[in-house]
């Protein structure tokens, strides 16, 4: 591989080149290994699935799909985030089916600004996501990076291409809305 940017690499990948992100990928490793190692500190102590894991199944999901969609550096980690994101929802899933219990719990990581050492069943999260996205899809994409993808304030106002202080409203908004869905989905 000649020495390219990642922006180039994926401009190919977009374009339909499959090589490219096969070539982009050692270039955003450490990045998507951070963004990872953020998912999976949400996750159960025990969590069996690791941070290699973890990126190499986004790779091979990322790499089944079209790049066509990716504007940008910033939009790939995006994508990768959210990648990740049903990476761990199939994973708890089948863990459920498995184990035939009431939900999957998870911690909410400190990266995501959410109230510290509470738990939330991952699916249930997954599940309410799923219905925010129906009626207003900038605080689900918002509430996808910071839950999900542990990005800080700054990154996710990059990913979406909105300022900071949209992504605190929309999170606020969000994280108001969601807690009120749990609760509402946990009530008999």
């Amino acid at each position: 591989m000649e020495d390219q940017a990642p922006h180039d690499l994926i401009a190919r990948w977009r374009a339909g080149d499959e090589q490219a992100l096969k070539d982009l990928l050692p270039l955003v490793y450490e990045e998507l290994r951070r963004v990872a190692r953020k998912h999976l500190r949400s996750q159960r102590a025990n969590h069996t699935l690791q941070t290699t894991a973890l990126i190499h199944e986004a790779y091979l999901r990322l790499a089944g799909a079209e790049g066509g969609g990716v504007q940008d550096h910033n939009h790939f980690v995006a994508l990768a985030s959210c990648v990740m994101r049903q990476v761990l929802v199939d994973y708890a899933r089948g863990r459920h089916a498995a184990k035939r219990q009431g939900g999957v719990r998870v911690t909410l990581s400190e990266a995501s600004d959410v109230a510290e050492g509470s738990e939330v069943d991952v699916l249930g999260v997954d599940e309410a996501l799923t219905r925010l996205f129906e009626f207003d899809e900038q605080q689900a994409r918002v509430v996808e990076l910071r839950f999900f993808g542990g990005l800080s304030i700054q990154e996710t106002a990059d990913a979406l291409n909105i300022s900071p202080s949209t992504v605190k409203r929309e999170w606020t908004m969000a994280r108001t809305w969601l807690s009120r869905e749990l609760q509402r989905m946990e009530s008999p």
